[in-house]
């Protein structure tokens, strides 16, 4: 049974004050999600503006929600879809020439649900270079997905993929080594 009432976030989760979390959320209700389709250098220089690391030729839809910009990592000429989540609790890297397709769920955070005060945690997410996650797939945190590998539509990560191979399936399971 959970006493949500000795719930607290750890000093520092989430790597910034209340005034400047507050301030991302307006500008990505705003300034970021309102902005047209092909406005990626508009939306890269706000998310660079936070803190997040983006790479050259990023494509970045206005409809895509990341929590905490500051600790998000893309590499060159990655897309991210449209209706993907980076819940960034935790730090999320994402590789160069990587494609995470829409509606997908990356997931840095987690509860203690053995801790009646349902304790809160991070573990950082790895997504390797050219590495596709096609759509709608949820990868857990602390998942490392090697270089190369296609995770399928409609995939749960819960543990981490090898790299150049193809994982369907929820959970998750290699079935193929590819190229």
């Amino acid at each position: 049974m959970f006493d949500l009432s000795e719930f607290s976030l750890p000093k520092g989760f989430r790597g910034r004050n209340a005034i400047v979390v507050q301030l991302w959320w307006l500008v990505q209700a705003t300034a970021f999600s309102c902005s047209p389709q092909f406005m990626y250098g508009w939306r890269n220089f706000l998310l660079r503006m936070f803190g997040a690391k983006i790479g050259k030729n990023v494509i970045i839809r206005p409809s895509v929600k990341i929590t905490y910009p500051w600790k998000l990592e893309v590499g060159e000429n990655s897309w991210v879809g449209d209706n993907v989540e980076l819940y960034t609790l935790g730090n999320i890297i994402i590789g160069s020439n990587t494609i995470i397709s829409q509606k997908s769920y990356i997931c840095a955070a987690s509860h203690d649900y053995m801790s009646p005060s349902f304790d809160i945690w991070s573990k950082d997410i790895i997504i390797g270079d050219g590495v596709w996650i096609a759509t709608d797939v949820f990868v857990a945190p602390g998942v490392q997905v090697g270089n190369g590998s296609v995770v399928g539509a409609r995939s749960s990560v819960y543990k981490n993929i090898n790299m150049n191979t193809l994982n369907i399936g929820s959970p998750a399971v290699e079935v193929k080594i590819i190229r």
